[in-house]
């Protein structure tokens, strides 16, 4: 695999830890599927924290997935807007205490249903990047 893609991968997961929500990607019955999800990069994995009552566990563990993100919302003046994606292996996941913390407080309610939280993990086999205006590449030029 080219250096230029490895960095790409390494940025992405990056990037992910700068935000805190995304959405999820898979297929149900051979359809798209989205669901939004609250997110903490841990060690190149990314974990995810998804209300129970929604089912969206049950479409993803097992399955490859893509996972986004982007800071379309919260891009400071003059701050390059990306949009990262990251695809990989969904499986359950067990959080410690310290990770469970670093989610933050969990949402009273989804849809009108008291909210219990599910876990998934996604290892990265691949991310990609997107940028206007170059910004981002050169602001991790060291990285790239």
């Amino acid at each position: 695999m080219p250096s230029d893609a490895l960095s790409a991968d390494k940025l992405a997961v990056e990037l992910l830890a700068r935000s805190d929500h995304g959405r999820i990607a898979t297929s149900v019955r051979a359809l798209p599927f989205l669901a939004f999800a609250r997110h903490i990069v841990e060690d190149g994995r990314v974990l995810l924290r998804l209300p129970r009552s929604c089912g969206y566990d049950r479409a993803c563990v097992g399955t490859v997935v893509a996972y986004g993100s982007d800071n379309l919302g919260f891009a400071r003046p003059g701050e390059s807007l990306w949009t990262v994606q990251v695809v990989g292996a969904c499986t359950a996941y067990e959080p410690t205490a310290a990770e469970t913390e670093r989610f933050g407080p969990a949402p009273r309610l989804v849809d009108g249903e008291p909210y219990e939280p599910v876990y998934l993990r996604v290892e990265p086999q691949f991310g990609t990047v997107h940028s206007m205006d170059g910004g981002l590449e050169r602001h991790f030029e060291h990285t790239l």
